[in-house]
């Protein structure tokens, strides 16, 4: 394999998916592009319902499905592999080297963020032409890289195919952003023979040059979608015949970010997203919030969560509203297994490609892949989360980020040594 050329071609996958960011659900190009690229490399290709569970999806807007799969289609997307996933993102390419063996999965995730990207020269994508064209949707935290590395395991697999054993399944997961898209692909059961599962993450505030073969844990999380129904009245006229909305969604943001912090360990919440009123002279009858609850454990999580929703009742009850929550993402906490960590820390060491090979790092986010290394565990398999250094010019979600390219061949590489280590055990 020559390693710098498939670096130059990692590198055009990157830049070429930054360029057309999808966010959770509507990733119908990006899946397009990694389905055409598996099947010519001789994987089998599974779409839609043979890998989605639909009763387990969250977070998903129907309504805005086809104008998506028609800007794909604009975009470069297949008819094919569109017409294929009916609507439904993610893929998963299978390569089965017909010999008897382990069955290990990959996951990387495809989604983007809902961040405006940066328009200024100072910033890289920007400066060489390949920012953000979809407006309001940016590669602001890595993914564009995840998929990069993962095609680009693709290709190296494929040609090594002679010399491995058992079945790689390699998991393109939609809607990482919010938590909300791998208990579909876990509930469908593409993960219950898997021996082993791999997921890796680049920067994270890790610098380039070192790696971390697992993690001790993630912050458990629930993401939540806030309804407020009041009514609307002349604001001069009759301000007390309505009953505002706007002031109980800021009520409940002023004493959401009041929740006491747990002494039991790390706890969060985020108000993320506001909008209510109608006008000026208008007592504002909706009101509409995105919010999320974190912990260090499930009963942290649990215990901010039940917080969390008094609090949005009782504002609601204060200013005579109806009260709405739902459910848009949840996942939880897991630790690496030093089984598969030793194996991702063996390979790392042996390449020479890394300054510092270490074994756990506590994680101090969320992560759907949570749920998926939870999965393989119970049911006897292990599992590990990669975190592969990586120099950031901006921190994750923010408008100028940007991280080191050069890393992308490493973490293919760190990957598939793992992955002939265990094929050879």
């Amino acid at each position: 394999m020559n390693w710098e050329m498939l670096q130059k071609k990692i590198v055009c996958y990157r830049r070429d998916l930054h360029s057309f960011p999808e966010a959770g659900w509507t990733e119908f190009r990006t899946i397009s592009k990694v389905a055409g690229i598996l099947d010519s490399l001789g994987f089998k290709v599974l779409l839609g319902k043979d890998i989605i569970d639909e009763s387990f999806i969250m977070g998903r807007n129907k309504e805005i499905i086809p104008e998506h799969m028609e800007r794909a289609l604009n975009q470069g997307a297949e008819k094919k592999w569109l017409e294929r996933m009916k609507g439904l993102t993610g893929v998963v390419g299978i390569l089965d080297t017909g010999k008897e063996g382990p069955v290990i999965s990959c996951r990387f995730d495809v989604d983007a963020v809902e961040t405006a990207e940066a328009a200024d020269s100072e910033h890289l994508p920007f400066r060489e032409g390949f920012s953000s064209q979809n407006i309001g949707v940016m590669h602001s935290c890595g993914h564009d890289g995840h998929t990069a590395m993962g095609l680009g395991l693709a290709e190296v697999l494929a040609e090594r195919k002679e010399s491995l054993t058992g079945k790689i399944q390699l998991i393109f997961q939609p809607a990482e952003e919010g938590v909300r898209g791998s208990k579909a692909l876990v509930e469908k059961g593409i993960l219950d023979d898997s021996d082993h599962f791999f997921a890796i993450h680049l920067g994270m505030g890790i610098p380039s040059g070192t790696i971390f073969g697992g993690s001790l844990g993630f912050l458990c999380t629930r993401k939540l979608d806030v309804h407020y129904r009041g009514k609307s009245s002349h604001a001069g006229l009759a301000p007390n015949e309505g009953h505002n909305a706007l002031l109980a969604s800021a009520t409940a943001t002023l004493n959401l970010h009041a929740i006491s912090r747990h002494g039991g360990g790390a706890s969060r919440v985020n108000v993320g997203v506001l909008t209510a009123g109608e006008g000026r002279n208008v007592i504002a009858p909706d009101s509409f919030m995105k919010i999320e609850v974190r912990g260090q454990t499930e009963e942290i999580n649990d215990f901010v969560y039940a917080r969390a929703v008094q609090i949005l009742r009782s504002a609601a009850e204060m200013y005579e509203v109806a009260c709405g929550v739902e459910m848009m993402g949840e996942s939880f906490s897991t630790r690496s297994d030093e089984e598969l960590v030793d194996v991702v820390c063996e390979a790392a060491g042996s390449s020479g490609l890394f300054n510092s090979v270490e074994k756990y790092v506590w994680v101090k986010w969320s992560d759907d892949a949570a749920g998926m290394m939870k999965r393989v565990q119970e049911r006897g398999g292990k599992s590990t989360y990669i975190i592969l250094g990586s120099d950031l010019k901006a921190g994750h979600h923010n408008e100028f980020f940007d991280f080191d390219e050069s890393v992308l061949y490493k973490g293919v590489r760190v990957l598939l040594d793992s992955i002939v280590i265990l094929s050879q055990k």
